[in-house]
């Protein structure tokens, strides 16, 4: 019998010893509140979309290549590219090396910093044309009229898979740099069915004469 009452009260105080170790329970039974309530995560966001901002487009047109580009940069746009303003799809490596003829957009107008801002150039020497030479139709089914183009350009606006043969029409010389030469003739003539034949073109240098 002595055993008995001795387990009882073991048992009974391994459970006060647990009650009193466990700080969320109280004496009612019942979890206690946290000491530090967290404050909730607002409900309400707001549904306002900044504005984009926006800058005037600066005049660029006569200006070196690399001056127009760091004025537009310092004018709030990032977004640069350039072109052959004369469409013979030459790269400006040298941006010190070329003038501004054209720009898109136009000067004065008031759009999104976020705008690419287009600038047509020519080399320093060169005549800036009264408008930008367009690049060569890519050809379809029929074979344009690459006449007077820049090859290299017509060279872009053909299939990639395309046998392709380039001759100096002036002399016998090789034609390295395609960006420096104009179409003079082509083989097939314009309006032709074009069905994976060869094209064969005769070329002069830029500022040459076709014979």
């Amino acid at each position: 019998m002595r055993t008995h009452h001795t387990a009882t009260i073991v048992t009974a105080a391994a459970a006060l010893a647990l009650t009193a170790c466990n700080p969320q329970t109280a004496d009612t039974g019942k979890p206690a509140a946290p000491s530090a309530s967290v404050p909730a995560a607002s409900s309400s966001k707001s549904g306002a979309v900044p504005a984009a901002e926006s800058a005037t487009v600066p005049n660029f047109v006569g200006k070196g290549l690399q001056v127009a580009q760091d004025e537009a940069q310092a004018a709030g746009f990032h977004a640069l590219k350039s072109h052959d303003g004369l469409g013979r799809d030459r790269l400006q490596a040298l941006d010190r090396n070329w003038k501004v003829c054209s720009q898109t957009p136009a000067a004065g107008a008031s759009v999104a910093t976020s705008t690419t801002i287009d600038l047509g150039a020519v080399k320093l020497e060169e005549t800036c044309p009264a408008a930008d030479a367009p690049a060569p139709k890519p050809a379809g089914d029929t074979m344009p009229n690459f006449v007077g183009q820049g090859m290299k350009a017509v060279r872009g606006a053909l299939p990639a898979n395309a046998s392709i043969t380039v001759k100096d029409a002036v002399q016998s010389r090789m034609v390295l740099q395609e960006s420096n030469w104009k179409v003079c003739s082509q083989d097939p003539k314009p309006g032709t069915a074009l069905a994976g034949q060869p094209v064969a073109f005769t070329v002069a240098k830029a500022e040459e004469t076709c014979p």
